[in-house]
């Protein structure tokens, strides 16, 4: 199958995009499933690349490959799709060339989670790979990579076994507290794992958890709010899901950590991690509510931290509902200064792709937040094992901002 697209997809894709949108599709030669590899036409006949073709995403080809070839030379090959063994051989190079990426970037002896593919960033669009410990989780996105996993599983897992990673599980589709993995390659290890973040020690549940198990992007920062916690007593941490957050707070030295999360079963996972970092949960509490309406009976109750950290799910899965998800930030910031006790610290995250940075300052700024007392200490983004593309903005989703 052919595919051409418009000049403007063109010039993106040119530039490293990974993505071909279904409306900037002009034409299409031959019939392709989900999962087949296809060429890339610009709209003078030039041949960009290669990609996968989704028969159903509005995402209808993710790219692998670029190529400079001539129109004539296209024309002369009969633009022929890579054989099936070409492709398979070109996605494992791409993962061999992911998880070389990642050498030396951690010490083994204080961290054994991380991210070894981060999908377009890594330039292998719909494939993500993270570790723990002796164990790897792959995570599909879009179904064209989901129809190769089980091909690619037996070279993947050789490449793993390399760094001494026994067992390669995928991650499926499951009803809630069902196991939503399944096991590629090696046994399938306990539904939970311990494993070591910049030396604190996190419990994981590989089977149940939410994303692969854990949020990795987030490990530098829950360093951060280690060093920050120093010297404070009260800390809060909102949507606290396995209690990463709390848990560097307390090592940080915070006494008193309340914990807030919908979810019941994730405190017993913080719990059980505090006690594997030596931590009393004396002193600690750990909330089943909703964010918003804990921090309004806060408010009444005339509530202060020390530190106050706001880490939600994405309020924005899509470009439409933007609009409502500043306005939420907005409310939740605003809630959140509120409870700051003098000298405190706020920090503030979102893991929302269509909001910018600069969007998402704007729902920390002083109309926003209903004070003139702040400033913006710091902000960060992904880590080193979360590469993203210069001209693909869509990976530069996870924003954390300190305030004071």
């Amino acid at each position: 199958m052919i595919v051409t697209v418009e000049a403007g997809a063109a010039s993106a894709l040119m530039r490293g995009h990974p993505w071909v949108f279904r409306e900037a599709i002009r034409g299409t030669r031959g019939k392709g499933k989900t999962g087949d590899a296809v060429r890339v036409l610009g709209p003078k006949n030039e041949l960009i690349g290669w990609g996968l073709y989704d028969r159903d995403s509005p995402i209808a080809v993710r790219m692998y490959g670029w190529d400079r070839a001539k129109p004539q030379e296209l024309v002369a090959s009969g633009a022929e799709p890579p054989h099936p063994k070409a492709v398979e051989e070109s996605l494992v190079r791409l993962v061999k060339a992911a998880i070389a990426r990642r050498s030396g970037l951690f010490d083994s002896s204080k961290t054994t989670a991380y991210r070894l593919c981060n999908g377009e960033g890594d330039r292998i669009p719909g494939l993500v790979i993270d570790r723990y410990g002796a164990v790897a989780v792959a995570r599909t996105d879009g179904d064209a990579m989901g129809t190769w996993i089980d091909k690619l599983a037996p070279s993947i897992a050789r490449l793993l076994s390399a760094d001494g990673i026994s067992s390669l599980l995928a991650r499926v589709e499951a009803e809630a507290n069902e196991r939503k993995v399944r096991s590629l390659s090696g046994e399938m290890p306990a539904d939970t794992l311990d494993v070591l973040e910049h030396g604190m020690t996190f419990e994981v549940d590989i089977a149940r958890g939410q994303k692969t198990g854990a949020f990795l992007d987030q490990r530098d920062n829950r360093r951060h709010v280690r060093e920050l916690a120093k010297g404070r007593r009260r800390v809060l941490n909102l949507f606290s899901y396995a209690g990463g957050f709390s848990v560097a707070a307390a090592l940080g030295g915070a006494t008193e950590v309340t914990s807030v999360d919908a979810a019941t079963r994730a405190h017993g996972t913080a719990q059980r991690s505090f006690k594997k970092n030596g931590l009393s949960l004396e002193g600690h509490q750990f909330v089943s509510a909703d964010a918003f309406v804990f921090l309004e009976n806060a408010a009444k109750r005339k509530d202060r931290y020390d530190l106050v950290i706001s880490d939600p799910p994405s309020f924005a899965p899509n470009e439409r509902s933007k609009r409502g998800a500043l306005a939420a930030y907005a409310r939740l910031h605003r809630a959140c200064a509120a409870l700051l006790a003098d000298g405190a610290l706020l920090c503030a995250s979102s893991c929302s792709s269509h909001v910018g940075m600069e969007e998402f300052l704007g729902t920390l700024d002083d109309t926003a937040l209903g004070r003139s007392d702040l400033t913006v200490l710091e902000s960060f983004g992904a880590p080193a094992d979360h590469p993203t593309l210069a001209c693909f903005p869509e990976g530069r989703y996870l924003k954390f901002v300190v305030m004071g």
